[in-house]
Parts: C-alpha cells; structure tokens; sequence
C-alpha cells in the first residue's frame, strides 16, 4: 500500500503509483471524492454526438479535390516561397490537400495520444470524481479518433504516418509518470493546441464536412480545455518552486518543440518525393519567405494555432516572470491577457452545442412519436 500524495490544493490530484490499485479500493476514499469537476461531467450528455451517425454529420458529401483545396492553398508556407514556381496549377492544388491531409493525420495522432493519455491518468489518479472526469474524457476522445478517421478516409483513402517530432512528443506525454507534467501535457498543451487548430479549421476550410467535424469536435474539447485551467488554477498554487519551475519549463520546452519543429520540412519529406523535391532546398526556399516576422504576424491572428496555445498557458498560471521572455517574442502577452479568457474556439462551441440540441431534439420526438 502506498500513500497518495497531494499535488493540488483541493487534493483532486491526489496520485498513487502505476501499481497502485489497492489505494483505490480503500473505504475512506470514496468518501473524499472532489467535486471540482462535477460541472463539468454534469454537462457531459449535452455534447454527446456519435461520430457514425448521419444525423450529426455526413463525411460523404461530394467535395471535387481535384479543382478544389480543403484549405486555402495561401496559409501552406511552402506555397509561399519559390517552391510554389516549380509546380503546375494541378500541383499546386494536390500539395495543399496533401498538407491537409498531413495536417489533420497529425490531429488524429493527437487525438489518440490524448485518449491514451486520459485513461493512462484513470490508474494513477485516486480521487474518484477527478477519475470519473478523466474516464469521461477517454471516451470522448475516442470518438474524436473514430470521426477524424472516418473523414481522412473518405477524402484520401488512409492517413499519414505520425512525424518524428509528433510521435516522440505524444509517446513522452503518454509515457510519463510525472503527473503534473501527463496533466499540462495533455490539459493545457495538446488541447491548447488542439482548439488553435480546430479553430483555424474551421474558420478557414472550405470543406462543409470538415467545418461540421471540427464544429463538433469542439463541443468536447471547450470542456477539456476548461478542465486545463481549472488544474492550473488548483495544483499550481501548492507547489513548491523547484516543481513548478520544472513543469514551466517542461512547457516550455514542448512549446519550443511543437513550433519550431512540427511543420519543419524535414517531417514532411513524404510530401515533397511525388513532386521530385529535396527537402533541404524546400527547407532553404522557405527561409527565405518563412521568417520570424512573418511567424510573428501570424501569431497576432485570433485563430492562429500557437496564439491560441500560449493563451493557454497564460491563463492557467504555466507562464510566469521567469518563461515570459521566452513567449512575448513571438505574441504580446499583455493584449492577450487584457482578452480574457475566452478564445475564438468557445464561440465555435457554442455553435456546436445549439446544433446538438436541435438534432437531439428531433431524435427524441421521432423516439416518442415511434414508442
């Protein structure tokens, strides 16, 4: 038997070792259960939507990849540098639903890291709600992994592999076993992350599909998110400064990585073969048109994917006097601050949760009218 220790301040993160089962079959536990995420799981049948029922979406629907883009092609960097010169009309279209297609494979390994990760968090948690939450979750992670698969496979016919960089970060997330670091991992940076790119999705694809996907992806992962602050806001405080200053910096290593490295031409090397392009001098193109200034304009859009990343972390406490530096080169923390915490992905959610309804609504009366 081991004692579970605290790292929160309402002890919801209380965590008993990988072999710790018999930790959580002790009576007094059942009693301690928090109640910091009963909101949360309480709103869990109002964003219920299955992934294989046309009611909710439709991945068939006709869309022409052959003349059309499912992005626009001016947001892929390397349509934007000279590379763009030495391809056709007709290539130039392929590469940008291939970037897609890079992109949104790279989504779906996301998807399944943070449903690992969720039900990895069910075997060392030991309080019971902060449990329940977690296994909540899993289950809605894994319809996001079921829906992003069924639409890569409807447009492309199979998914990309993971990229290196990608790869290695989720197995470090899901492997870990320092909790702090498994809970900002997935609570804070993979869905930080992950509402930066459903927002850009749907703000700018021109698929109605992918526009309803990320629509109703995001009706989860708005509560997912809120539960990264709330873990912030709760165990943060009650650190000691040696931990926390491990697990800001943890973040802003996987900061560092995820942006410099996870659109790198040297992960997308499989993109460029097809199209008899050496990576290295796709690499050199883009430096030239691909600079910090340019990264850094980028960042000042509401949807931007590391905008919305950094906000985040903002928010939740993870960047402090001593991380600050590190991010306000790329973003001024002080406008993102005075924003609140609200991101354009909340909005977006809000949208999802409306349609839900409506779509519930009509099931329930034709359940009635059928019974």
């Amino acid at each position: 038997m081991t004692e579970a220790t605290s790292v929160s301040r309402s002890g919801a993160f209380r965590a008993v070792g990988p072999a710790g089962f018999l930790d959580q079959i002790q009576v007094p536990r059942y009693a301690e259960r928090t109640d910091l995420f009963d909101e949360i799981i309480a709103e869990t049948h109002r964003h219920f939507w299955d992934p294989l029922d046309t009611a909710y979406i439709r991945y068939d629907e006709p869309f022409d990849m052959a003349t059309q883009t499912v992005m626009p092609a001016q947001i892929v960097p390397e349509l934007n540098s000279s590379v763009a010169d030495r391809l056709t009309e007709a290539q130039r279209i392929w590469f940008a639903n291939e970037s897609a297609r890079w992109w949104l494979s790279s989504v779906l390994h996301g998807e399944q890291g943070a449903l690992a990760l969720s039900a990895s968090l069910c075997h060392v948690l030991n309080d019971p709600g902060t449990v329940e939450y977690a296994a909540n979750q899993a289950r809605e992670e894994a319809r996001h992994v079921t829906a992003f698969n069924c639409y890569i496979t409807t447009r492309w016919g199979t998914p990309l592999p993971a990229s290196e960089v990608l790869g290695n970060l989720l197995k470090d997330l899901v492997d870990q076993t320092d909790v702090p670091r498994k809970i900002v991992g997935m609570q804070l940076l993979v869905e930080g992350l992950a509402m930066g790119i459903f927002a850009s999705l749907h703000a700018k694809s021109h698929d109605p599909v992918l526009r309803r996907l990320t629509q109703l992806v995001m009706t989860d992962e708005a509560f997912h998110h809120r539960a990264g602050k709330l873990w912030g806001r709760d165990a943060l405080p009650m650190m000691d400064e040696k931990a926390r200053n491990g697990v800001e910096d943890w973040a802003a290593q996987c900061f560092q990585i995820l942006m410099f490295n996870m659109l790198h031409p040297s992960q997308k090397q499989a993109l460029y073969a097809p199209l008899g392009l050496d990576w290295q001098w796709v690499r050199d193109a883009m430096k030239e048109s691909y600079t910090s200034d340019v990264r850094r304009a980028e960042m000042g859009e509401s949807t931007n994917v590391f905008r919305v990343l950094v906000k985040t972390l903002l928010h939740a406490g993870i960047i402090t006097d001593r991380t600050r530096p590190l991010y306000a080169q790329w973003v001024d923390l002080g406008s993102l601050m005075t924003e609140g915490e609200a991101t354009v992905g909340d909005a977006i959610a809000a949208e999802g949760l409306a349609f839900l309804a409506g779509v519930n609504a009509t099931r329930r009366s034709r359940h009635d009218t059928a019974a």
